[in-house]
């Protein structure tokens, strides 16, 4: 059986997607499923945010299959391991988490990932940098949870 990671932020138009695209590119796809989500419904349904598919395309990422879809009491049941962006996703998705077993599946991506810095900035309001910044901190994470990990 797979292990299930969910990685989560607002939107899931920006951060999470781009987790989602690194960190598939990363694993095998056999053993790890990976997935995305927002704490809000804004995009349902859409596309990532044109300026993630770019990054990711100027990283020879593909994140074009995705679809925007909300986070719902029922990933804490399905996914093995939730991964947030910021404090405020944590603060939303754990209001989601009802049981103790629930809420140890909840974590900072950078936490996670040894990194200094403890969130992922939203980089919706600012420019290109912004996701060239993000995508830099996301792919860092990502590597260290995918070598620090057995079940990887």
């Amino acid at each position: 059986m797979a292990t299930k990671v969910l990685m989560v932020c607002l939107g899931n138009i920006c951060r999470s997607p781009l987790a989602e695209g690194i960190m598939s590119s990363l694993v095998d796809s056999s053993k790890v499923y990976i997935d995305s989500a927002g704490t809000a419904g804004y995009h349902v349904g859409s596309l990532p945010d044109p300026r993630s598919i770019a990054v990711a395309q100027k990283n020879g990422l593909d994140i074009t299959n995705q679809r925007c879809r909300k986070l719902r009491a029922v990933d804490f049941e399905h996914f093995d391991h939730i991964y947030v962006m910021d404090q405020s996703n944590y603060q939303d998705a754990l209001a989601l988490a009802d049981t103790d077993a629930k809420r140890s599946k909840l974590e900072l991506l950078l936490v996670a990932g040894g990194q200094e810095v403890t969130e992922v900035p939203d980089p919706y309001y600012g420019g290109d940098s912004g996701f060239d910044y993000v995508y830099g901190l996301v792919l860092d994470a990502c590597h260290r949870i995918a070598s620090d990990n057995d079940w990887l």
